[in-house]
Parts: structure tokens; sequence; C-alpha cells
């Protein structure tokens, strides 16, 4: 039924009419039109016109881009069962020797910004398989799809045009910009935002290029760690043991306390061992209640949650950058 309805979906759009935000059908714009309006302010917001011209020449909408935007999971993971498919072999193995093939690179961008190599390839192994796997999608057909539908029509129009500027910068050429269905791109999985708040030019080529440039890849997640506070020396958390009768309300991930005041709650390591003597802030996590896995997470576990707001991807970040190091 799911699948009739979104080709259903895909049908309308075809013939240039929209699902509207109350979900009744309504007539829209044409993609041409559309298309029109989006020339004129990418030109208007400074983008040149070459730009704009080969970025958008024969540009149509991808009905396989909205098939996969409204595709729902028949059922949430776990936790447990997310760590079992994102934790695991090869991934740990692959991250270890990341760090040893780059272990130069790792050191200069780890000097840089204050992050660990281990940290940095767990999220790089996370987004990309290690620059493995990088989406076959067409960033800006991806983007003018999602932002013609009109459901998250002002993001992805800001998107889009970030995209463009993008091109018209010089970092990568039209046909090698690539990414998610969505329009995360290169090997961290960057939205055009991101790129261009976050992105490194390490290797000095003159191009922010993430898409096959190792150097620009880890630096440019080093960047986003760093803006969003990581703090250097700090770890990002560990397991620990809830004590019976525990508020699980008060393990959001989030909630910032001292490290004391959850010993005095009853919190032990996972060894049953006393938390530190410690005034260190910490938010406990455990994401599939009293009976499954806890941790301590620290104000780093916060910054890697500006990368992606998952308690889940959080966690299983901070995990395997614990193997990957060890």
């Amino acid at each position: 039924m799911e699948r009739m309805r979104v080709s259903r979906r895909v049908a309308v759009l075809a013939a240039g009419v929209l699902l509207g935000e109350g979900g009744a059908f309504a007539a829209a714009e044409s993609f041409d039109s559309w298309l029109a309006g989006l020339r004129a302010e990418a030109r208007a917001k400074g983008i040149g016109a070459e730009t704009v011209r080969i970025a958008l020449n024969a540009l149509r909408p991808n009905p396989r881009v909205l098939e996969l935007d409204r595709r729902q999971p028949e059922r949430t993971l776990t936790w447990a069962e997310y760590r079992a498919r994102v934790v695991a072999e090869p991934r740990i193995a692959q991250g270890r020797r990341a760090v040893a093939d780059n272990r130069e690179l790792l050191r200069a961008v780890e000097a840089r910004f204050g992050v660990p190599a281990a940290v940095m390839c767990a999220i790089w192994g996370i987004e990309s398989n290690y620059g493995a796997t990088l989406g076959g999608f067409p960033v800006i057909q991806s983007l003018a799809t999602l932002a013609y539908d009109g459901r998250r029509a002002t993001f992805f129009r800001g998107e889009l045009l970030n995209a463009l500027r993008i091109l018209d910068q010089g970092h990568i050429d039209l046909a090698q910009m690539t990414g998610s269905w969505a329009g995360a791109m290169g090997q961290p999985q960057f939205m055009p935002s991101s790129f261009l708040a976050y992105a490194v030019d390490f290797d000095g080529d003159g191009r922010r290029d993430i898409w096959q440039s190792r150097a620009d890849t880890l630096a440019s997640i080093g960047n986003y760690l760093a803006r969003a506070q990581w703090r250097a020396g700090e770890g990002w958390g560990f397991a620990v043991r809830l004590p019976p009768g525990f508020d699980v309300r008060l393990a959001d991930g989030r909630s910032l306390r001292p490290l004391s005041a959850w010993s005095g709650l009853g919190v032990r390591r996972f060894d049953g061992s006393a938390l530190p003597a410690a005034t260190m802030q910490a938010a406990i996590a455990a994401p599939d209640g009293l009976d499954g896995e806890a941790f301590a997470l620290f104000a780093n576990a916060q910054a890697i949650r500006r990368y992606n707001n998952s308690t889940y991807y959080v966690l299983a970040v901070g995990l395997l950058s614990d193997l990957i190091a060890s």
C-alpha cells in the first residue's frame, strides 16, 4: 500500500501537481516556471550566469528522490540493533587501518583542530565507509526535486542555492558533485550549507574537495567538531550501570550534571566501581531503557550531536572511536 501511494505521488509530481502542507492535492506552478524563478534568484544572489546555465540546463525532477523521501521504515531500530549494524566489523578493522595509513595527515589535522584521529575516522567510517560510499545522486537534481516538491521547500531551496555557490566557487565540477538522495555530499556527507561553513582546503590546492581529497575530508570533519566546541584532551564518555528504580526520564543524553550528582543517584561505572570524584559535567543516555546499555556523555558528545542530532549516532561514533584507538 505504501509503495502504491508513493507511485501515485510521483505520478502527480510529473503532471505538475504538488501535495500541499495539509495533505490535499492542489494545482502547482510548473517545474519550468519554478526553475525560471530559481535562475533569477541565483543570479540576484551573485551566482555566475555560466554556473546557473550549466547547472540548471535541462534539469528535471527525479522521481526516485521523492520515493526515497517518502519511504518510512516499518519500525525503528533499537539501540542494540543499530549498534550491531554500525559499530561492527569490518568497519572497526578498516578504521584502524585508516588511522595507520593516514598517520601523518591525522597528526597534522589533530594538531590544528584538537580532535582525536580516532574520532574523525569514526565519523568518516560511518558517513561514507572511509570514502568508499559517497552516493551516486546528482546533488543539484536531488535538491531541486526536493525544493520543488514543496514539503520542505524553504530548506532545500536554500541548500540548492548553496550548492550552486559551491560550483560557482570552483570547488567541484558539476559531474562530480554527487551525494545522497537528500543532497549530503562527499566523504563527510556535508549538506551544502555545512560545506560552506566548515569545509577546509587542507591540502592547499585552492579547492575544498571533500569528494576526492582525504586531507580536505578529515580536516573538514575536524573543523566541524572544533567549531562545535570539541574540548581537546577530554573524552566523549563511557559505559555506566544504572541502579534499580532509576528515573529513566533523566537519561535523555543531553541534561548535564556533575558526575558527583550522578554518583549520588546510584550511577556506577559499568564494572560496578564508583564514578570519578569529579565535577566534570555529564549526561546519561539509556536509549533502550533501564534494561539496555547506559552511558555517561561528556560535553564532547554534544559536539558529535551537532554533526548528527541522534543519540544513536553520538554513541556509535564514541564507541567506534574507542575501538579504532584500541
